[in-house]
């Protein structure tokens, strides 16, 4: 899957394939260290975790909410982007509940910049809720509506409401009750589906 412009610098300029790599390590390595340590790590930690020097972070994030956005983007555009290539290997029963876990592995991340998000300087990040509605409320809605249209879930499900749902319940720090809560929320979204074709079953299929 091709980088999305969210890796790209906030100018929005194309890059040179070097320094895109360069980029994506910076991102890829931010999101892993704010999602244990918080937006407040050392920048040390994470151009180290990345292999780039403290210049290449400042000279494409002059500002660490710079970075905070720029992972933020790049996270929910990667979990917006799972949901067609699930759709297209999976039935629609499994491609929904394999969504739902790869947006629990979202959630975990956004719990590392919420303090950001909710900090003294909403200018910086007012743009983002919108931005996540707008990219995985749709994202959801395709796989709810499939899995709907083929009788392997309830007909009555609000795809906001399983977003809603899903981001009060996963525990960042406990991944063994985030399973056990999505095996039962999956559980609920079968609970009076019509079932023609017997994709239900894939629910319990790994």
């Amino acid at each position: 899957m091709p980088d999305r412009p969210a890796e790209e610098p906030p100018t929005g300029r194309r890059v040179r394939p070097d320094v895109q790599r360069s980029l994506h390590a910076l991102l890829t390595a931010a999101a892993e260290v704010f999602a244990t340590d918080g937006v407040d790590a050392p920048v040390r930690r994470i151009t180290t975790k990345a292999g780039v020097g403290a210049g290449t972070l400042y000279r494409h994030f002059p500002q660490r909410s710079d970075l905070i956005t720029a992972v933020f983007r790049r996270e929910i555009d990667a979990c917006a982007d799972a949901a067609p290539a699930l759709a297209e290997e999976y039935q629609p029963v499994e491609a929904l509940e394999r969504w739902l876990r790869r947006f629990a592995q979202f959630l975990v991340t956004k719990r590392g910049l919420k303090a950001a998000l909710h900090s003294s300087e909403p200018a910086t990040y007012e743009s983002l809720p919108v931005y996540f509605q707008d990219r995985l409320v749709p994202a959801i809605t395709n796989l709810v509506d499939a899995a709907a249209k083929s009788g392997g879930i309830r007909s009555d499900v609000v795809p906001y409401d399983l977003l809603r749902a899903m981001s009060d319940l996963v525990a960042p720090d406990d991944p063994d009750y985030t399973e056990r809560v999505i095996t039962l929320l999956a559980d609920g979204l079968r609970y009076g589906a019509d079932g023609a074709d017997g994709a239900g079953a894939d629910f319990n299929e790994r």
